[in-house]
């Protein structure tokens, strides 16, 4: 069974327009997908549902937690929830404050760009990141690509990197739950700190993405483990933003069973 469960637009920091990552899952042969862009739902509502597939409603939430950086999944919620747009839009705010923090401290050591600049690589209102950054400083000629901007420019301690102060995972967790949703940890080989795992798994999280691009053999075993010692349901995704950084596309082939217990928690939502 094919699935995408993590993907991105451009309405945050992804390449394609909604329709045009649509158009690619149904390529791949995705059978079930979710678009979960970092802190916005912007792309529900834009495009069209192919006959065959199903969609479900999706958002990555960027959280901060005990000096990490925690991507909280979110799926199902009732789209017109206030008070979780609400929270998105806390979220967002405090993106483009930091971006704009960045593009200062970049000017101060001689790499010029502008605010304006980098805005134009995300939608109208979209949820700004580094990524966005790094194409700005890619267009001005201080960088080759994205990795050479995060390189040389918007590492943890580089000269344009300016610390993230989102909600809290604990945060995120109960606003998904509270708009009808399930939260899901993202991407756990990522982690500094995986015992920040145990915490959340004991204070209402719902599921772990265990099958990951860039989770080794290892890395699964450990997290279909983990997910297996307190009773959570797996998720697979590609995390997909852009081909020239994502060459394997979209869509996760996995075992129906794996997910299974995933898709029985969304039920018909």
């Amino acid at each position: 069974m094919i699935v995408d469960f993590h993907s991105h637009t451009r309405e945050s920091d992804g390449a394609l327009e909604p329709p045009e990552l649509v158009a690619m899952m149904r390529e791949r042969g995705v059978e079930v997908f979710a678009i979960s862009d970092h802190d916005s739902l912007g792309a529900y509502g834009t495009f069209d549902v192919p006959a065959g597939m199903r969609v479900i409603a999706g958002v990555e939430i960027n959280t901060t937690y005990r000096d990490n950086d925690v991507h909280i999944l979110g799926y199902g919620m009732r789209l017109d929830d206030q008070p979780f747009r609400a929270m998105l839009a806390t979220n967002r705010h405090q993106r483009a404050a930091r971006m704009e923090r960045m593009v200062m401290q970049l000017a101060a050591a001689g790499i010029t760009i502008s605010a304006d600049r980098v805005r134009a690589f995300s939608s109208t209102g979209g949820a700004l990141g580094r990524p966005h950054v790094a194409m700005a400083l890619i267009e001005a000629g201080y960088a080759t690509d994205v990795n050479d901007a995060f390189a040389r420019y918007l590492h943890h301690g580089g000269i344009g990197y300016v610390p993230s102060t989102y909600v809290t995972p604990l945060q995120a967790m109960d606003a998904i739950r509270r708009a009808g949703g399930i939260a899901v940890l993202a991407h756990p080989g990522r982690l500094k700190d995986r015992t920040i795992m145990d915490e959340l798994a004991q204070s209402g999280l719902d599921g772990v993405e265990v099958f990951y691009p860039k989770h080794d053999a290892a890395d699964v075993a450990e997290f279909r483990a983990f997910a297996a010692r307190f009773g959570l349901a797996m998720s697979a995704g590609s995390d997909f933003h852009d081909l020239r950084y994502h060459p394997l596309g979209v869509g996760r082939e996995v075992d129906p069973n794996d997910i299974a217990a995933f898709l029985r928690l969304l039920g018909d939502r």
